[in-house]
């Protein structure tokens, strides 16, 4: 049972780190404002959401605790954070 909120723990700083750097690079494409960016900034943001998930799956035997935890953890810092940096880009007095 440990081993679960200890990986859902890591999951969650490595799913907020990688949400971060979403949020990143989706100021980046609205700030260019081209429909190019923003294609490539979705394509930017898929890879990270993969790699954040794929990192967990492919390190599985050798991470210090369970890697369900860990992949449930990332995926509900991802997206709840993700929510909050996107309310923020939205917000007119950046």
């Amino acid at each position: 049972m440990m081993g679960f909120v200890w990986g859902a723990l890591a999951g969650i700083v490595w799913g907020a780190a990688a949400a971060l750097l979403n949020a990143f690079i989706s100021k980046k494409c609205l700030d260019k404002g081209t429909t190019v960016a923003m294609l490539l900034g979705n394509l930017g943001r898929v890879l990270v959401d993969i790699a954040a998930l794929g990192s967990i799956f492919l390190l599985r035997n050798s991470l210090p605790f369970r890697y369900e935890g860990a992949l449930v953890g990332t995926a509900i810092s991802m997206s709840l954070v993700m929510i909050v940096c996107a309310y923020r880009l939205a917000r007119p007095d950046k």
